[in-house]
């Protein structure tokens, strides 16, 4: 791949549609445009200024492809920091074709996946942390994900870091400046305002380290697995919270066999709701395959709904019990919601009771929609939002948060270093790592495959 080449890309998705976008960018992006397109009013790309846009055709010979409109981004005012060409014509599929292919046979090639967000990180127009977050952006399907994606694209996380990292850049200088004055024993770094740093950098640090848990369920949803015995209104439930038939439901115990999953938005969080197998001793070997999966599903939820039948409390409430104590003490990091369904099934003088029996319980019909709202408000009570609610930084990104563990590493291994009186080259070694991992996020410090793992993971025309 060469970042002198033009190139060029479908930027909407593909399939037929309204209009569709094609997008050059590159040194010659404007000139091959330029000979394919004939304005209606005779006009040359050349000669216009920036952020102009025409109407014309796109032709070659005399054959026509389309009528467009035509929109000019010259360097270094663009999204990549080169020229860049965004031709919106007819959206049939072949016409798109047919245009990329008439430019790939004068001049251009096909962009790689991330290739024009790539080429605005290496123009400067975008540090690492924003490019990644560009690709967030296009997958949030929330409001919360959304609001992570655009603060971190603004700069938010990015300044943070690179505000760090001058003021530790700033020291690990003036260490360096004290070596070649060796001779002489001077300190240019003050050693107790250098401690104070290092400490207030380990707080900023380990508050992000943890701010990744809660932005890696947001990012990618919260797993909520729904548990419980056969036939107690597991697949009602889901179907009741996607509001559509997504789970076959049967009166006929041990209809699913296995995981059904599905994801909706609750309160602008993503919430993955697991629909498990009934768990009971049984003889058949599917259910039984299914039902070791309801188990490995539960290891992984964030939240575990189990149900109970609310009519059979009373005959069968210690028995209840017992269940809700074995999965709490089989999983007690797993945060448990005791929901009763079938209340519909209820007399009104066995409602007390079974209050009084399970006063935790939510109670719930899923088949009639009762209770559900009230359900939908005790999974946001899991998500802790304060940070979200505050606008803070959130740590989504997997990459960074190895970074962040790194550095913290680092900055540590500088204080115990300080406290032991290592040497000031000893001293200076250990900071050059901690730049390294603070540079490793941003984009200061970067390597071939790195960025090839990263935009290899965004789509073509992005």
């Amino acid at each position: 791949m060469s970042h002198l080449d033009t190139i060029v890309a479908l930027a909407t998705p593909s399939g037929a549609g309204a209009i569709a976008v094609i997008r050059l960018s590159g040194t010659n992006a404007i000139e091959i445009a330029d000979t394919h397109f004939e304005s209606v009013h005779g006009k040359q790309l050349k000669k216009q200024k920036s952020h102009t846009i025409l109407l014309g055709h796109i032709v070659e010979n005399k054959r026509t492809y389309d009528q467009v409109l035509l929109s000019i981004f010259k360097n270094p005012h663009s999204y990549t920091g080169e020229d860049v060409v965004e031709i919106s014509c007819h959206g049939s599929p072949y016409i798109q074709q047919q245009i990329i292919q008439l430019f790939l046979r004068n001049g251009c090639r096909m962009a790689e996946a991330g290739e024009f967000t790539l080429r605005a990180f290496l123009n400067g127009k975008l540090d690492l942390s924003q490019a990644e977050a560009v690709a967030d952006l296009i997958a949030s399907d929330n409001a919360a994900s959304h609001q992570i994606a655009m603060q971190q694209m603004r700069g938010g996380f990015s300044s943070e870091i690179k505000a760090l990292r001058d003021e530790l850049l700033n020291f690990a200088s003036l260490i360096e400046l004290e070596l070649d004055f060796a001779e002489e024993d001077v300190e240019f770094a003050n050693r107790e305002q250098f401690k104070e740093l290092l400490t207030r950098i380990q707080n900023v640090l380990k508050s992000l380290i943890d701010s990744f848990a809660v932005g890696n369920v947001i990012k990618n949803g919260i797993p909520v697995a729904i548990i419980g015995e056969p036939n107690v209104g597991k697949s009602t439930l889901l179907n009741a919270l996607l509001n559509e038939e997504r789970a076959i439901v049967s009166e006929i115990a041990g209809t699913t066999r296995d995981t059904i999953e599905d994801e909706i938005s609750i309160g602008g969080l993503g919430f993955r709701f697991i629909d498990t197998a009934g768990i009971r001793e049984t003889e058949d070997v599917v259910e039984g395959i299914g039902i070791r999966k309801t188990f490995e599903k539960i290891e992984q939820a964030q939240v575990v709904i189990y149900l109970i039948e609310s009519h059979k409390f009373k005959e069968e409430a210690t028995r209840f019990r017992i269940e809700i104590e074995k999965i709490k003490n089989k999983y007690p990091q797993v945060p448990l919601i005791i929901v009763a369904n079938k209340v519909d099934q209820l007399s009104d003088a066995a409602l007390p009771e079974l209050q009084l029996q399970f006063p935790e319980a939510l109670l719930l019909s899923a088949k009639n929609g009762i209770g559900i709202e009230d359900l939908q408000d005790k999974l946001l009570e899991f998500v802790n939002t304060g940070a979200l609610r505050n606008n803070e930084t959130i740590v989504t990104n997997t990459r960074h948060y190895d970074s962040l563990l790194k550095a913290l590493e680092a900055v540590e291994k500088v204080n115990f270093a300080m406290q032991d009186g290592v040497s000031g080259d000893l001293l200076s070694l250990d900071i050059r790592e901690a730049l390294d991992h603070f540079g490793a996020i941003t984009g200061e410090i970067t390597s071939d495959d790195l960025l090839g793992n990263i935009f290899a993971n965004f789509c073509i025309g992005k």
